[in-house]
This record gives structure tokens, sequence and C-alpha cells, in this order.
């Protein structure tokens, strides 16, 4: 077991590492932090969205955005489309589930908005289309995904893929660069 834990470490680490020596990266990272202070200013919002962990992921950088990172400031205008009981139950069952967020993004979805959309294959069916959805608003669309986006590609005006093919290391990977975009459009906003 202990060599076990030690490989699963070591591989989380090598993400890590990955991630660091990647410049395309850390390029696409700066863009989109820039797209939602744009957004923010604006008088836009951020729309967060995944399936499963992504799920939480959404909801959890969503809280950060409205409560606060690591600095008071004024509540930021964010939503996750995975929170609405509701709104997922009924339009799963009256659109089938790949409509889900694609409708709640035609109905909250403005142009200028922010769409951070998490699926660690790069393939989910009702990301994808929340994707289209967005892009057909004017809404900026931030995809984040693994080491191969496969059709996240061509739906998100920047992309963010963690260099790895392994689905627990793409969402360690997800989890540092949501807290970093986080907190540099927390850091951004009250400079």
């Amino acid at each position: 077991m202990q060599d076990e834990i030690r490989i699963s470490l070591m591989a989380t680490r090598q993400v890590m590492e990955d991630m660091l020596a990647d410049s395309g990266l850390q390029k696409a990272l700066t863009h989109a932090v820039e797209s939602c202070v744009a957004a923010l200013n604006a008088g836009g919002k951020l729309m967060f969205v995944g399936n499963g962990g992504s799920a939480a992921e959404a909801q959890h950088f969503s809280a950060e955005m409205v409560g606060r990172f690591l600095q008071e400031r004024r509540p930021l205008p964010s939503i996750a489309l995975t929170t609405d009981s509701s709104a997922v139950t009924a339009i799963g069952n009256d659109y089938g589930y790949d409509q889900v967020f694609a409708r709640q993004v035609e109905a909250l979805g403005r142009q200028g908005d922010v769409l951070i959309a998490m699926s660690t294959s790069g393939r989910s069916k009702n990301i994808v289309l929340a994707l289209q959805a967005a892009q057909s608003r004017g809404v900026t669309t931030i995809g984040l995904t693994g080491l191969h986006p496969r059709d996240m590609a061509e739906v998100s005006d920047i992309l963010l893929k963690v260099p790895s093919s392994h689905t627990p290391q793409i969402q360690e990977g997800h989890l540092v660069l949501g807290h970093l975009l986080c907190g540099m459009v927390e850091k951004q906003l009250l400079s």
C-alpha cells in the first residue's frame, strides 16, 4: 500500500512540474484571468459548469468568487450551473441530460459574460453543448480539460489543458488552475 501512495503522489508531483514548465498553459491562464476581470469590470458574470467531481469544483470556484478567495472585497457575480437541482432535473427530463447546461446558458448568459467549463475527457456532450450555446450568445468560453481536449478544443476561446491523461491528476490540475484563477482575478480587481 505504501508503494501505491508513493506512486500516486509522484504522479501528482509530475503533473505539477509539467504545469510549471508549460509556458503555453501559463499564457492561457493569464488570458483567462484577463477575460474574467474584463467581464466583471463591465458588469458581466462568471458561470461555472462541470459533471461529477468537476461539478463540485464548479460550485467551489463560483463560491470563491461570490464569497472571497483570500482578500476582503466586494462579492463577484458568479453562478455554478450545477446547483439548481430543479432546473437540472426538469431540463434533463424534458430535453435530455445533454441539454441541462446549454438551456441554462441560453437563459442566463449574456454577451460579455464568461463560461468556465470543466471536463477531464474533453468530450462531455452536455459541456460541449453549453460551450456552443455560450459562443452563440457572445459569452467568452474557457475550457479546462486534460492533455487531449478533444471536442472542447473547437468550442473554447481559451483552453487550459492539464498535461495529463489520467483523470485524478487532471482533476488535481483543475483545482490548482481554479485556485490560481480565483486568486489572480481577486488580486487584479483589488489593484
